[in-house]
């Protein structure tokens, strides 16, 4: 028979599993659901398909490289699928999970250091399945498809834990993996920590700054070496910009009022909540390092305005404003302990009481209300979790599109990836002339890139209004093979389902029937 001791292990691991499960679940209706192809996975997924098949997206690879090339994530996930042969589609999805998994236990291990009672940090949990914009930048706290800077956040928020319980070294580590993960999520958690050990831990600091000073003098090598990548540390024109115009999250500097007093809340909360802990008497050591850590994000950003303003290309790139994500993440946790630990005004000792339950509880109910809506009412007809891309026309006429050559350069709507949920390199693996939504974000990495994103927007118009003659016109420029679309043309049908159909822009017969 086993021991009581044994029956008390898996009860613990089953509640565990039920916690973990209960988080995942909340995340991801809070953030929509799941989906596959999604968003920011229309660089992700090109791009781990390029790994695993040069020959794919010769054309476009030269700007999708610009994002890739101090990418270790991709090439990592084409190696992990080449070796098990999971698809795709089944490994984003397992790195998903894995991501949510890690938060959890990052939350839970920050949760059990600062607060006296699983209660708090069942709250602590439930503030973090609640999906938001961090301020004015272009990150969201959850996200309803695998990106590798949740991952990175995780891991981060793991080193942070790590950290709290007096482990500088490891920490700091991690937040290395972090980095390789995300570079532009994870050097912000190696600044917090490393400023963090080094206000923390005397002994400390004379390893971080050899480290830090090592570090420069490697850059500076690689770069002499190497020598400075064109454009690196160029001044972005007006051109330029032209092309980054829907991208505001990129300029702090012209932020609203209204996003610059939320900014300003974030340290002003970490700071009164931190002296009040001080005062109740359960501060932990590393905590003053945390705080100082999270006030040297911070400076970094204000010192960061001036070049932002004056348009410096290597400084908007880093998207310095995403300090705030980490800096949020203290915030929360020091939100939930005022509203449910902080002593009562008697000074009575710290306490979860029934009043302060219902705080949890609340919490709970919104976490479940508004997951509910966000899912099944903003996202109405959309499945919470979708593995693959949509069995629907699009995805018809992009299934033949990927049985022709990978050389095939497409046209198509340059809004298809949000119109019909999917991007042609995504859905068909092949080049496409314009893809509105990422290729522009691509052009903060190159000016090569803006150009060639306001080239083709000109050259496009309105594409309401492409007639065939405009279609051949820019097949003969660009050296295109097909256009998809739903309008129709005075063209060869390639290709056609109830929606869409596929016309030749070249000399060939058609290739196939109607479905």
């Amino acid at each position: 028979m086993p021991s009581r001791r044994a029956w008390r292990r898996v009860a613990l691991a089953g509640v565990a599993l039920g916690a973990v499960l209960l988080f995942a679940v909340l995340a991801t209706l809070n953030a929509g659901g799941y989906q596959y192809g999604a968003s920011d996975q229309a660089f992700y997924i090109p791009a781990v398909r390029h790994h695993l098949d040069p020959q794919l997206f010769l054309r476009d690879w030269p700007m999708l490289s610009a994002q890739d090339r101090l990418n270790l994530f991709t090439p990592a996930l084409a190696l992990t699928s080449r070796a098990t042969g999971l698809s795709l589609p089944v490994l984003f999805f397992l790195a998903h999970v894995v991501g949510l998994v890690l938060l959890f236990g990052a939350i839970a291990a920050i949760g059990r250091t600062l607060y006296r009672s699983w209660w708090t940090v069942a709250a602590f949990a439930l503030a973090m399945t609640l999906r938001h914009r961090v301020v004015q930048t272009g990150v969201n706290t959850l996200e309803s498809y695998m990106h590798p800077r949740m991952i990175a956040f995780a891991v981060g928020a793991a080193a942070v834990a790590v950290f709290l319980r007096g482990a500088a070294w490891p920490a700091i580590l991690l937040t290395a993996a972090a980095a390789v993960i995300h570079p532009t999520t994870g050097v912000w958690f190696c600044l917090l920590l490393g400023v963090a050990a080094f206000v923390c831990d005397r002994r400390a600091r004379r390893p971080l700054a050899c480290a830090a000073g090592g570090l420069i003098v490697a850059v500076a090598a690689w770069l002499a070496w190497n020598g400075v990548p064109r454009g690196l540390f160029a001044r972005m024109d007006d051109t330029w910009l032209s092309a980054l115009a829907a991208k505001t999250y990129l300029f702090p500097d012209a932020w609203d009022l209204w996003a610059w007093a939320l900014m300003a809340a974030i340290p002003i909360l970490v700071c009164v909540v931190y002296r009040a802990r001080a005062g109740a008497g359960v501060v932990v050591p590393q905590e003053r390092g945390l705080v100082g850590g999270t006030l040297a994000l911070l400076v970094v950003l204000v010192a960061a305005l001036p070049f932002i303003a004056l348009r410096s290309a290597v400084v908007v790139r880093l998207q310095v404003p995403r300090v705030l994500w980490m800096m949020e993440l203290l915030a929360t946790a020091y939100a939930v302990w005022w509203l449910v630990e902080r002593p009562s005004p008697a000074g009575r000792p710290t306490t979860v009481s029934g009043g302060r339950l219902a705080v949890v509880a609340m919490l709970a109910l919104f976490a479940v209300t508004r997951g509910a809506y966000v899912t099944f009412v903003e996202h109405a007809g959309r499945p919470a979790v979708r593995l693959d891309l949509a069995a629907d026309e699009w995805r018809d006429a992009m299934d033949w599109l990927a049985t022709t050559p990978a050389s095939v350069h497409v046209l198509a709507d340059p809004g298809h990836a949000w119109k019909y949920g999917s991007s042609v390199r995504v859905a068909a693996g092949r080049d496409v002339f314009q893809e509105d939504s990422k290729d522009a974000a691509f052009a903060v990495y190159s000016r090569d890139t803006a150009l060639r994103v306001i080239e083709r927007t000109r050259a496009i118009g309105d594409f309401q209004q492409l007639t065939a003659a405009r279609a051949r016109e820019l097949a003969a420029k660009y050296d295109l093979d097909y256009v998809v679309t739903e309008q129709p043309l005075d063209l060869p049908v390639a290709y056609r389902n109830r929606r869409f159909a596929v016309y030749s822009l070249t000399a060939r017969p058609p290739a196939s029937t109607s479905r």
